[in-house]
């Protein structure tokens, strides 16, 4: 079925103006022409499947001390962390800092992990 660019922009006025715009694009910035080899690559992003992050990787992900304990907090809240545990997370974070359970996971951090 083929569209002229009117005809499409009546019918689906958002989806029109999203595909216009430079706002949320996905560059490609590779192709595939083997098919064994992107198999080798998908299957070794599976490097993480089921893996369940723990308190030290949320608070690798904290910009401040402020978040920190707020993950602390609320990790102690849902019994996925033990008094004793939240408290000696929040005696680290005092006298070290929250870069000292290690440097900042971005927010691609698995996905570009994964591939290595």
């Amino acid at each position: 079925m083929e569209f002229d660019r009117k005809r499409f922009k009546q019918m689906f006025p958002h989806l029109a103006d999203e595909m216009q715009s430079s706002e949320n694009r996905v560059p490609i910035s590779s192709v595939r022409t083997d098919a064994n080899l992107g198999e080798r690559m998908a299957n070794s992003t599976k490097r993480f499947d089921n893996y369940m992050p723990d308190v030290i990787d949320f608070l690798r992900r904290c910009d401040n001390e402020k978040q920190a304990e707020e993950i602390i907090e609320y990790l102690h809240n849902r019994d996925e962390i033990t008094a004793d545990h939240a408290q000696r997370l929040k005696k680290q974070l005092k006298a070290k800092g929250v870069r000292s359970f290690g440097p900042k996971k971005q927010d691609d951090y698995y996905s570009r992990e994964s591939t290595m």
